[in-house]
């Protein structure tokens, strides 16, 4: 067992280099910069041209959706980085030049996990912790629940890094990271038809939001670290159609909506780890 676990926290460590020699984190850091700077300014202009309070209210939902953009670059950062390094090496041959030596396929898989979820979620906390400091200095204002925010996006990317892992025992490394981000968005466009079903009363559509986000945790996760971020008097600005706004939240993740995420995470896990093991190489 401890050699087994020896062998995980190499390769998690291998991961973890390797991720950030690929080119793919290049584009992430251009990207990241980018977002930052535009966000930058367009925060300053709402601090130049709004009152102290309406750019307060203001400012919390313009967040949540620069940060919706940093949350989509993670999830193609992340989905497109765990393909080439499951499915790829693989392919390739790679995979082989390890796991023939005493290294069981479950222990390679998880130390690739470990490694690609520490990368993942450092790089949204460090950019979404940059992206609310940027805030701070153009319009003073600071999220209420920051911590909170950060851990739920980086569960979020933990979630979709996840079910990439999976997709990549299965199929070639393009195609887990292009279903991967697609599921990503699907769940997000179906909370937000469930958002417009609840502010109109209509609960079939609000069904619509609930049952994709038990299905994939991502969205549910997202909308927790909205609410964390979000100015509380933005809510009762937005009076009753708060929920129908894709860029606000009612609520915060229960704590059973949580555990039944770190369920979800275990079960994909489980499965990765049973296909891989299964696979022939």
């Amino acid at each position: 067992m401890s050699h087994q676990l020896r062998s995980t926290g190499v390769i998690a460590l291998l991961t973890l280099r390797e991720a950030a020699r690929r080119k793919v984190v290049l584009a992430l850091a251009a990207l990241t910069v980018l977002l930052l700077g535009l966000a930058g300014w367009g925060f300053w202009r709402l601090g130049a041209e709004l009152t102290s309070g309406e750019a307060r209210v203001a400012a919390s939902q313009v967040l949540n959706l620069v940060l919706f953009g940093l949350s989509l670059i993670a999830a193609l950062g992340t989905a497109f980085l765990t393909g080439p390094t499951v499915a790829g090496e693989t392919e390739s041959g790679a995979a082989l030049a390890v796991l023939a030596r005493p290294v069981r396929r479950s222990a390679y898989l998880l130390g690739k996990w470990l490694g690609l979820a520490v990368f993942g979620g450092t790089y949204v906390v460090v950019a979404a912790f940059a992206l609310c400091l940027v805030v701070l200095w153009a319009v003073g204002y600071w999220p209420p629940d920051p911590v909170a925010g950060l851990l739920l996006l980086a569960g979020q990317t933990v979630v979709l890094l996840t079910l990439a892992l999976l997709l990549s025992t299965a199929v070639s490394p393009m195609a887990s990271g292009v279903v991967a981000v697609g599921l990503f968005g699907a769940t997000w466009i179906s909370g937000v038809v469930g958002g417009v079903g609840s502010a109109l009363g209509n609960e079939g559509v609000a069904r619509v939001g609930e049952v994709s986000r038990v299905v994939l945790p991502t969205d549910g996760l997202w909308r927790g670290a909205m609410h964390a971020f979000q100015d509380p008097t933005a809510l009762a600005a937005m009076g009753q159609g708060a929920e129908a706004f894709p860029f606000l939240s009612v609520s915060s993740p229960t704590p059973l909506y949580l555990l039944w995420s770190a369920v979800w995470v275990a079960m994909v896990l489980w499965v990765a780890t049973t296909a891989f093991a299964r696979k022939d190489l």
